[in-house]
């Protein structure tokens, strides 16, 4: 049950007072067996719901500088419902069962709770055949759906069950060499800060038993079956050197959803690092995908648009140049050259853009992109190559 040991405040790491995490609100819905599942909600636009990995807890992971950015990208185009599974985070440790239609019932009790009508789905890794379920039963609610380095089915092998095995004896240690396994592997373009604030997640957010278990309930699932009924458009992205979910997992999602899109990202990176180019292209993709939405949503609160309109307009020319490619995944170096710069002056005009918008911490460059993308006048046809 909940307890003080899953505040953020008692993981033992430096928090800054510009990592701070933004505003959010943690609430908690209950499933049918009676398992309080924490959600939270932050973020303007389109509700997206976030059907995340089992490794999550709502408060860290918002000051962690594995999934800060991206948490904030996403809020900087959608308003963001996401949860903690059931035996993770600031939900219920002490569960029934880990079983996969218990997971489904959870996304249905956080949706409930949430009042949502209608919204867009974002399943990733093992949040991806959740999802997946979910939007096959609910068509009439999932507006859009985006899978993110998910599969349709999985099996145990002899290396899922040395994994698992690996969980039982090194999970809870304080030292975080059996951790590092998995760290590696989701993200193997990881810093030492990095992979430190990922190692304490791992620890902090359930214990061995809950780990163990969980993954294998995983074992037997198989959404396959549902794949060729879905009637939703549907964006499917996945790391070409996934090591965790291999690539060939997103190809056969996307064969296999009519209509459906494939993104390739080029990066080897399981979780999608700040200074990883693909998180940018993974944005730029989500925006556009996102705009339709957007654009239903700006019809309802027209004040939001115009803000974010009336932010971007206090940018000089030049200083739109500069977003405008940062914002499609360019590194300083290259944006100088495309816009015959020298790099110190493009830093300059970055501090001057974030200091114009008002955003602070380390995930201004991921804030500012987020919100070029997705004002009403951002045109990729005008980003020079």
């Amino acid at each position: 049950m909940l307890s003080s040991r899953h505040a953020a405040s008692g993981y033992g790491l430096p928090v800054s007072p510009e990592s701070r995490p933004p505003a959010h609100e943690i609430r908690f819905g209950r499933s049918p067996d009676g398992v309080r599942i924490a959600y939270a909600r932050y973020g303007d636009g389109p509700p997206l719901v976030l059907n995340t990995c089992w490794v999550s807890q709502l408060e860290y992971d918002l000051q962690s500088p594995v999934w800060r950015h991206f948490l904030e990208g996403l809020a900087g185009l959608a308003t963001v419902y996401r949860y903690d599974e059931r035996g993770f985070g600031l939900s219920d440790w002490t569960v029934p069962d880990f079983d996969f239609e218990s997971r489904v019932r959870d996304l249905e009790a956080v949706v409930d709770a949430s009042g949502l009508d209608s919204f867009v789905l974002l399943g990733m890794a093992q949040g991806a055949p959740v999802a997946i379920a979910y939007a096959h039963r609910h068509p009439d609610r999932v507006s859009r759906l985006v899978l993110l380095g998910g599969y349709a089915v999985i099996s145990e092998d002899d290396l899922d069950d040395t994994l698992t095995r690996l969980i039982e004896v090194g999970w809870g240690r304080p030292e975080g060499r059996f951790r590092r396994v998995f760290t590696d592997m989701f993200m193997p373009g990881a810093s030492e800060e990095q992979m430190h604030w990922m190692d304490e997640l791992m620890r902090r957010t359930t214990s061995p038993a809950n780990a163990a278990a969980y993954r294998r309930a995983r074992s037997g699932i198989d959404v396959s079956p549902l794949l060729a009924e879905l009637n939703v458009p549907t964006l499917v992205m996945h790391a070409r050197g996934d090591q965790v979910n291999p690539f060939d997992d997103g190809r056969a999602l996307a064969a296999a959803i009519p209509g459906a899109r494939l993104v390739t990202l080029e990066t080897d990176n399981h979780v999608l690092l700040e200074d990883d180019p693909a998180s940018a292209v993974f944005f730029a993709e989500l925006a556009e995908f996102l705009e339709p939405e957007r654009q239903r949503a700006s019809a309802k609160a027209p004040s939001q648009s115009a803000a974010v309109t009336e932010a971007l307009g206090q940018l000089t020319a030049r200083e739109r140049d500069v977003l405008a490619l940062v914002a499609v995944g360019r590194d300083n170096a290259v944006v100088a050259e495309q816009l015959s710069l020298s790099v110190r002056t493009v830093e300059r005009h970055l501090q001057t853009i974030y200091r114009k918008l008002g955003l602070t911490g380390s995930a201004q460059r991921t804030a500012a992109a987020a919100l070029v993308l997705g004002s009403d006048d951002y045109a990729p046809a005008a980003i020079p190559d």
